[in-house]
């Protein structure tokens, strides 16, 4: 095999709480993550040893350097299975950049999975999971996807069962989060709801998409919210559009809007674009 071909599915967080925080500084996690149908698509080609890992997108700023993600998982990669050739990667980019939807997480883990099946290296997930957690928290995450809890820094997965079906609006307004800042301000705060993790994995166990919709909840948004109000206003737009459930995903700050009527989702996705609070607004569903 000389080339080959990956999809990088974004992710959403259904819930997301934290627990605690650990020595290191790091913090404890208790997260349902969710597999949307939006994805990167990264090319692989072998190449000499003499041009080692090159890098190329189409996505205009983005760092084609040694400290991209995917540049990292492929040094990685060569470093651990002793990778005596090259490799050229393209990265064609649609998941938005520093949305909360793990894009670079999931260049990532496709990158471990392109190398893995470039090479022949037939590395089991559990093996490419203990490199990725070295790259980033979400990387053994997304390296599995679908639907799963998610606890320790984010590494420690169970699988759960699909969700059902529905249809997902997203958008994310024209401003960035650091992820760092975030967290370092929700310790400032002395407390702040914690979302109904288990009941929400009882409720997507049992097929209960209501149920799933009544328990969502981020506590992230106890920082992001009271700084960037544009993140309250789109959850307030996407309910009058009659979303069944909206939430921010992970540090923000994208929000996605839950619709079981994907003809009330289309009209609510046409009717926020024209709204001006997101620049960026996509239609979706779990995979």
């Amino acid at each position: 095999m000389h080339t080959f071909e990956i999809n990088a599915y974004a992710k959403i967080n259904l819930g997301l709480d934290v627990t605690g925080r650990l020595p290191g500084g790091y913090h404890q996690v208790k997260m349902v993550m969710q597999s949307v149908d939006l994805y990167d698509t990264l090319t692989f080609c072998r190449t000499t040893q003499a041009e080692g890992i090159t890098l190329t997108t189409d996505s205009p700023g983005l760092s084609v350097g040694s400290d991209n993600l995917i540049s990292r998982a492929a040094a990685a990669m060569f470093q651990a299975f002793h990778i005596q050739e090259g490799v050229r990667i393209h990265l064609h980019k649609a998941i938005p950049i520093a949305a909360g939807m793990a894009g670079g997480s999931t260049d990532a883990a496709a990158t471990f999975k392109g190398i893995n099946a470039l090479f022949g290296i037939h590395a089991p997930l559990s093996r490419l999971m203990e490199l990725g957690v070295s790259i980033g928290a979400d990387v053994p995450y997304c390296l599995s996807g679908g639907t799963a809890l998610a606890e320790g820094i984010g590494e420690v997965l169970t699988p759960l069962a699909p969700l059902p079906d529905c249809t997902l609006l997203l958008a994310k307004p024209d401003i960035s989060v650091s992820t760092k800042y975030v967290y370092e301000h929700l310790d400032a705060i002395p407390s702040y709801r914690h979302p109904d993790i288990d009941g929400m994995m009882a409720s997507i166990q049992a097929g209960d998409l209501d149920g799933v919709l009544a328990r969502m909840g981020n506590v992230l948004e106890a920082v992001t919210i009271p700084t960037w109000p544009v993140i309250a206003s789109i959850k307030e737009e996407m309910r009058h559009l009659g979303a069944d459930g909206c939430l921010m995903s992970g540090s923000g700050p994208t929000v996605f809007g839950v619709f079981g009527d994907r003809a009330l989702a289309e009209a609510a996705c046409r009717h926020l674009q024209q709204s001006g609070l997101a620049p960026w607004v996509c239609l979706t569903r779990p995979v």
